[in-house]
Formats: C-alpha cells, structure tokens, sequence
C-alpha cells in the first residue's frame, strides 16, 4: 500500500519489518510446526496400529517354512496386504501434507488479517500522536473498545499529554507574567529619565533624587531576576556536589539574626537533615519575609524547628489579615498574590520558591490558615542519611548558611501543597 499522509516513506522495494508483518510470521511459524508435529504423531500412531501389526504377522506365518499347511496363495495374499498398507500411509503422509501446506497458507492469511485487527488501534495512536503538537496539546488520543492493555496505552498516553500541556499552560503564563514584571519597572525607569531630561534646567538635587529612583527600580530587577534563577535552579532539582548536611536550626538562626525582628518568638530545636544548604537558607528565608512583610505591627510571629515522627521540619506562622482555606494553594504558584500589589509587596514569587525548593528535596509543605489569621506553614524534609561524626559541622564552614530540612507532617495539619 502507498504511505499515508501520517505514514512515514519507505524506500521501495524494501520489505518494511512492521509488527503486523512479524506477528503474520510468528502466526504461521507456529500454525507450521504444530501441523508437522500433528502429521509425524498421526502417522506413527497409524503405522503402529493393531491392524498394520497383523498383517505383519499374517504375512511371517505364510513365509515360515516349518508351518505346516504353507500355501502359495496365502502368502501372496499377505504380500499383497502389505504393500497396501504401505502405500495407505505414503498416501496418507502425501495428502496430509499438502493439506498442511495449505492450511499454512490460509493461517498466513487469517493471521495478517487478526494481526491488522489486533493492531488497528495501535495505528490510530500513531496517526492521533503525529497530529499533536505543542499547539494543540488539548487534543487526546481518546481509545475506545474493551479495558485491555491497548486502551490502558492510550489512557497512559493521555495523562502523558494532560500534564504537558499543563506544564505547557504554566510555562506560558510564567513567561507573560516575568515579562509584564520585568518591563513594569523598565518603563517607570524610562519614564523618570525621560521627565528629567525634559526639564533643561533641572537642579542637582532633581537629578539626584531621579538617579535615587532609577536604582530603586534596577535594585527591584535584581531581586526579582535572583528570585527567577533561584526558582529555575530549584525546578532543576538538586545537585549532589551542593548537597550536604544541614541543621534547619542553624539555618534558621542565621536567617533571624539578619532580620531582627522584635515580634518573633523563636523556638529553635536541632533538626538535621541533607540537602543544598543555599536552597534551603532561600526557602527559610522567604517564609520569614513572607510573614514580617504580611504581619500587623501588633500581631505576633512564632518561628520553631525541630524533628517530629523523625523527621526535621521548620514551622513558621503569624498572625493578620484572615486567609481562606480555598485560596491557599494559589500562593504557591508564581505571580500570584491575594491582592492588588503594594508598594512594600513582593514579586509574588517568594512561596512559589518554597514550594520548588521543597519540591527538589522531596519536602512536604503543610499550610493552614492561623488561629488569628495569616498563615501557619510547615516545611518538613525526609530524615538525614547517618554520616560520620563532625558531619554537622561542616554547615559551621559554609559560614552558617541553612541547611536543608526534611519532609514530613505536623500532627493535626493538613497538607494543601506538596513537592512535586
């Protein structure tokens, strides 16, 4: 048959060794070899039989000289019996034959019909598969028929094709909302030259406070380019030349001791574990901005570390502004923020990041709304491999940067976002 427009090209003259083609072969090969196995039993089975063995016998007690009563005629009789016989089984062996010849040929044909039946939805998932592109991820192989390891294929595939196209949807709007957060403060610094180049005359003092607001605006470029490549690094996953072991209480202390921050009631109980320690200190670090940026001057934050079910987690919570249940997950994703940004607001990536650099230990992140509103967020990471002592230590030669947490629960939270 000439290739289809969904059918690659195939040299001609070329046997293309399709699995049709195979199973056709296989088919055959095995009708073949039973046959001949069928033939060679029935033929001995024949051959052997009581009646062949008579005429055998027949035919000695007419040759026996000392039987007494010997005829002529008898023993031609018994010759001619015999080589009847003879002639029955080549006959039967011929007929047999060809009668296996040609039955060989019709279960060729009958299996490359079953085989093209077998493998009909097989092609239609290769046809359906070549159409689909980044595109139109939407679409779905959709098989239909009975529950059996074809559909289960293309019910596999499908998911396949779900989750692309998820990550596809998630890449484009991370793409749109960089770039809209990128361009917002290249336009206001755009905008605050051009007004100062407008005026001729402007003051040392104008151009000044002009040069003050443009470096404002580059330094909140750098942060969320940092904030973007530390996102990237995270989704990548862990490298094993940057991890190590860390102390989530080493960590943590660290982050407080450069956030001073007289609202904080800290409990702070050794919880070693194994990770990327600037991954980690980047993830302590955004949950104790996240919480001093969202916090009222008279409410409270409580930050704690330890290990629980042995496991070492880091829990950090506040009081404010109530959260409901149902838009806790949203937080999580980048660019994403309750309301209309502030002007002492984030980028919208800071738990985005959380939940990537949880994601690349294997941490589990557990998040409920407050007592007292905000948020309480637990990060708990998988135990720490043993190691030889002084292991722990080498956190105190990375100059006190954190350590990587493990992921487990605290009991009676729920978990709404887990690493993936």
């Amino acid at each position: 048959m000439p290739a289809t427009a969904s059918e690659p090209a195939r040299p001609r003259g070329r046997i293309r060794w399709s699995a049709r083609l195979r199973l056709t072969l296989m088919y055959g090969a095995l009708f073949l070899v039973s046959g001949i196995a069928l033939l060679g039993s029935t033929y001995l089975l024949v051959a052997s039989s009581p009646a062949n063995k008579n005429t055998r016998i027949t035919a000695w007690r007419a040759e026996d000289p000392l039987h007494d009563g010997r005829d002529r005629t008898q023993t031609q009789i018994a010759h001619v019996v015999s080589e009847r016989r003879s002639a029955e089984l080549r006959t039967l062996l011929t007929e047999s034959g060809v009668a296996l010849a040609g039955m060989t040929g019709v279960s060729v044909a009958l299996g490359w019909f079953m085989a093209g039946r077998v493998l009909r939805p097989v092609r239609t998932m290769a046809d359906k598969a070549r159409r689909i592109s980044e595109r139109n991820l939407h679409e779905r192989l959709a098989v239909t028929g009975p529950a059996d390891e074809l559909k289960e294929l293309g019910d596999t595939f499908d998911g396949l094709l779900s989750r692309l196209d998820a990550a596809f949807e998630a890449q484009k709007r991370f793409v749109a909302n960089a770039s809209h957060e990128l361009r917002t403060p290249l336009t206001l610094q755009r905008a605050t030259v051009e007004v100062a180049l407008a005026e001729p005359d402007a003051e040392a003092a104008a151009l000044r406070e002009v040069c003050t607001r443009v470096l404002a605006a580059g330094e909140s470029q750098e942060r969320l380019i940092e904030a973007l490549l530390t996102l990237a690094s995270s989704q990548r996953g862990l490298d094993p030349k940057r991890s190590g072991p860390v102390d989530l209480a080493a960590v943590t202390r660290l982050v407080l001791r450069d956030r001073e921050e007289p609202r904080a009631g800290v409990a702070l109980a050794p919880a070693p574990t194994h990770g990327d320690a600037a991954l980690v200190e980047r993830l302590a670090t955004n949950l104790v901005e996240n919480t001093q940026r969202y916090t009222p001057e008279d409410g409270w934050i409580h930050v704690s570390t330890g290990t629980s079910a042995g496991r070492p987690y880091l829990h950090v919570a506040n009081s404010g502004e109530a959260i409901p249940q149902d838009r806790i997950p949203v937080l999580y994703q980048p660019f994403q923020r309750l309301g209309p940004r502030g002007a002492g607001e984030g980028h919208g990536l800071g738990l985005s990041i959380v939940a990537a650099v949880a994601a690349a230990h294997g941490a589990v992140i557990t998040t409920v709304p407050g007592p007292e509103g905000g948020l309480a967020v637990t990060v708990a990471f998988p135990p720490s491999p043993p190691s030889p002592s002084g292991a722990t230590a080498g956190s105190e030669r990375r100059q006190g940067v954190g350590e990587r947490p493990g992921a487990g629960e605290r009991p009676g939270e729920r978990v709404v976002s887990a690493g993936k």
